[in-house]
């Protein structure tokens, strides 16, 4: 165990606040800095019509029994629930088990929400440097965001080191559901479209509500636009559904959605760290645990 000092977080996503959590749980005096209004980061959920969408991540799994028993303890408080093992595979549409997918009935923003209570948490509070300070930083974002602070050459090392690809998330509300029991799926070989998942079964309230997800492609020919990508999307997802109906659609853009994998789980050059879930397979569960490696590192769990 180290002697208490001061860190400060930047970033409020999942890898930010498992982070503090930690940390906090060890004594340590932590305050989180985040530039958004909300926490969560792509850990994301907009409200639309009177609901909530997820328009980040689109769910979780669990395979770590670290995380799951996090995941557990969200399920236990009802803010979780197991959705499904199963999503359709196109070309062809055959129905594929694999994991089981976790949902959030009020938003996945809602798991990072709970994860604030008990933190010092600064929201719309951008940082233009690495905070001097404190005795510790912790930088819990992509890579390309910590280079605009300026960090030291190890972490601009790591972080210019990761490959990023966009997305944007196409929220399709339709007058009606008139595609029948649908999870989600995976689109291979699509020139823009990555994903569907139904909102409605994903949440449990049986909206009439698509969200689809993007290829790399199309979002870096619309990324400075993103409205642009709306129609294409609602009209890729109507022609692999069969669906008659034009929805509404919002879109999001994600600049920095999906890395390419590294295998250790956190940088570090002196007083400052660099987490998330570019170390590792890009899912929530590897933000998760890069947050909370930093931790036990700093910690002397580690």
């Amino acid at each position: 165990m180290f002697a208490v000092v001061d860190v400060v977080v930047v970033g409020a996503g999942i890898a930010g606040l498992s982070c503090a959590r930690a940390l906090a749980a060890g004594g340590a005096r932590v305050r989180v800095v985040e530039r958004g209004r909300v926490p969560g980061g792509r850990l994301a959920s907009k409200r639309y019509d009177g609901r909530y969408a997820d328009i980040g991540a689109a769910y979780l799994v669990a395979d770590d029994p670290d995380f799951t028993a996090q995941v557990t303890s969200w399920e236990s408080r009802g803010l979780a629930r197991p959705w499904t093992d199963t999503f359709r595979v196109y070309p062809g549409g055959a129905e594929t088990a694999g994991p089981m997918r976790w949902a959030a009935p009020g938003g996945l923003r809602s798991l990072a929400a709970d994860l604030t209570d008990g933190l010092d948490v600064r929201l719309s509070a951008p940082l233009d440097a690495v905070p001097g300070d404190a005795d510790v930083v912790v930088l819990a974002m992509p890579g390309p965001q910590a280079l605009r602070l300026a960090p030291p050459p190890a972490i601009v090392a790591a972080a210019t080191a990761q490959i990023w690809q966009s997305v944007i998330t196409a929220v399709l509300t339709y007058p009606s559901h008139e595609w029948g029991e649908l999870h989600g799926a995976f689109v291979n070989d699509h020139p823009t479209l990555a994903t569907v998942c139904d909102d409605g079964d994903r949440r449990g309230d049986g909206a009439p509500v698509l969200v689809a997800h993007s290829t790399a492609a199309l979002a870096a020919r619309h990324l400075e636009d993103p409205e642009t990508a709306g129609p294409i999307l609602a009209g890729a997802v109507g022609e692999l559904l069969g669906l008659r109906a034009e929805p509404e659609a919002r879109v999001h853009r994600w600049t920095y959605a999906r890395s390419e994998p590294t295998d250790a789980p956190y940088a570090v050059d002196g007083r400052v760290w660099l987490c998330g879930d570019a170390f590792g397979r890009p899912r929530v569960q590897t933000a998760w645990l890069s947050g909370r490696a930093v931790a036990r590192a700093l910690l002397g769990d580690g």
